[in-house]
């Protein structure tokens, strides 16, 4: 069987049905194996790192794994960025790279780069090493990427390869992983501890949305009483319209939430890996009992020693543990009431950006994010970029699903939110999906524009425009010798609204607030990509400034 052909079966067969690629004369095998079926859908980028952006938001937001094409060298090298945003949200992935033939490595032939440059920036990287055993090697590539903790997986293949005609070695029969084994003991000294905890506290990661834990940490927050905090990457796998949300977790959070945290007796960190980008360095104050679940042993005691460390799948963890506490004789000890105390937090919060909300144009960030917040349907999903904006989003955006709401984790790079709202519409057709976006780090994929103008996406993308690198620029003039707005340019700004119709797309202005609420439900109502761009405070307080005061 042709090896183009095997590659294409293999995806199908593991349930792959969307590529997200460019084309360049070493994929165009691949591209033609795709091309004459109908199971499967290549959608073409028009840049590289936008390739791996869109499949990483494609399963975001779907729970399913999606696949890459790319050619060798700089397409390769583009495509790391989301590889490595992938890699460290635990986002599952199966990226093809086209590979100089093997006659010809270490000759500098075009494109040639070491297979082993890519080794950090994926779960696990695949040189094909022989084209009789292509099926079996993207079987095993596909169970890795899903296998928690999941992540991308890179398989190299070699372009001579692609049109060969030689005989497989038989695939595999693709199966689901397996659930973790929940260790018992751990399980009942960990409910030991929260049946005697008087303030309770549960800390949401973001593996509480891969293990579709969400159903289970209501249930068990709400046995507890215990307010739930999420993290960045947790954000939206806890709804924040419960009684019992207290927030996020991130560099912007209030002193109430820290408090929230530092003053609880026992908390269970489920589904996190405690990093130093959301604990601002391992310096956020958790109690003395703390309960870690993760799936990664090198997770725990990394930042904190946790009293019990549980190595297991979230939503099992959390089963578990629920289980073990309502057999258990007496009920929990919590004397204090987990909803007010959640209130308490979500009321400090509000305190703090009220002065923020009442703008004129330009808005700030805050207002056009609760104007937006208000406009838009509850189950609409949202494709978060980096910057300023977004760490406001992370106090101030509520997010009511556990893929509803899609933003980078601690690598933090700009310029996904766009190519993520398009990778989330493919895998959501019938979900109005909005990308909130700066003008930043729009223009880091502004060409993306043109591809869900081309695939017919009815996308809609909010642009909120300060001309400026606000966020840099707030440090530089506060910390540093430099002008307030330093990174700005607002002597030479930029019309989104003519750039976007340029590329095909529906296109408008709003400044405000009954502006932005009219031009948001229109759009979301629509079948054609939009975009509205709204301009906004370049002098506006940043969110981890502010939120510390």
């Amino acid at each position: 069987m042709r090896v183009s052909l095997a590659v294409v079966d293999r995806l199908v067969a593991n349930g792959i049905d969307t590529v997200f690629g460019i084309p360049g004369k070493q994929s165009l095998p691949l591209n033609e194996a795709i091309g004459n079926r109908d199971d499967i859908r290549f959608v073409v980028a028009r840049h590289e790192t936008a390739v791996s952006h869109q499949a990483w938001g494609y399963a975001e937001t779907s729970g399913e794994i999606a696949s890459t094409v790319v050619v060798p060298g700089p397409g390769d090298m583009n495509a790391m960025n989301g590889l490595k945003n992938a890699l460290n949200d635990c986002t599952p992935l199966v990226h093809f790279a086209i590979e100089t033939e093997p006659a010809l490595r270490g000759g500098d032939a075009i494109h040639e780069t070491p297979p082993d440059t890519y080794d950090n920036v994926v779960k696990e990287n695949i040189l094909l090493k022989n084209p009789e055993t292509t099926a079996a090697t993207i079987d095993r590539a596909v169970q890795i990427a899903q296998t928690p903790p999941k992540g991308p997986v890179r398989v190299g293949l070699p372009k001579n390869y692609l049109q060969m005609d030689v005989p497989l070695a038989g695939a595999s029969t693709p199966s689901a992983p397996s659930s973790s084994t929940v260790p018992e003991q751990e399980v009942a000294t960990a409910a030991e501890h929260l049946l005697a905890a008087e303030r309770p506290l549960i800390l949401a990661g973001g593996g509480v949305r891969a293990s579709g834990g969400t159903a289970a940490l209501r249930s068990l927050a709400e046995r507890l009483d215990a307010p739930v905090v999420t993290t960045y990457k947790g954000k939206g796998v806890f709804p924040e319209d419960h009684d019992l949300s207290a927030g996020v977790l991130a560099g912007s959070a209030s002193p109430e939430l820290l408090d929230c945290l530092a003053d609880s007796d026992a908390v269970l960190a489920v589904g996190s890996d405690l990093d130093a980008h959301g604990t601002r360095g391992w310096s956020v104050e958790l109690p003395e009992t703390l309960i870690q679940v993760t799936i990664d042993a090198d997770d725990l005691g990394t930042g904190y020693d946790p009293t019990v460390g549980i190595l297991a799948d979230a939503a099992d963890a959390m089963t578990a543990i629920e289980n073990k506490i309502a057999a258990a004789d007496t009920a929990p000890a919590s004397k204090t009431d987990g909803t007010e105390r959640a209130q308490a937090v979500r009321d400090a919060t509000a305190r703090r950006i009220e002065p923020l909300v009442d703008s004129e144009p330009p808005l700030t960030s805050v207002h056009v994010l609760q104007v937006l917040r208000d406009a838009l349907p509850s189950d609409a999903i949202t494709a978060v970029d980096a910057g300023g904006f977004r760490v406001w989003a992370l106090n101030t955006f509520a997010a009511y699903g556990p893929r509803s709401y899609v933003n980078p984790g601690s690598w933090a790079t700009m310029g996904t939110g766009l190519p993520s709202a398009i990778g989330a519409q493919l895998a959501n057709p019938d979900t109005p999906v909005v990308a909130l976006t700066g003008d930043g780090g729009l223009m880091m994929c502004v060409h993306e524009l043109h591809t869900a103008v081309a695939e017919n996406l009815p996308i809609t993308v909010v642009v909120l425009n300060n001309d400026d690198y606000a966020i840099i620029s707030e440090e530089a003039g506060r910390s540093y010798d430099l002008d307030q707005q330093a990174y700005g340019w607002d002597k030479t700004p930029i019309d989104f609204e003519t750039v976007a119709a340029g590329m095909g797309m529906e296109a408008m202005q709003a400044d405000t607030p009954s502006e932005i609420r009219t031009a948001v439900r229109e759009a979301v109502q629509t079948d054609a990509p939009t975009l509205i761009e709204v301009r906004t405070d370049p002098t506006e307080p940043q969110a981890s400034e502010w939120m510390r005061e």
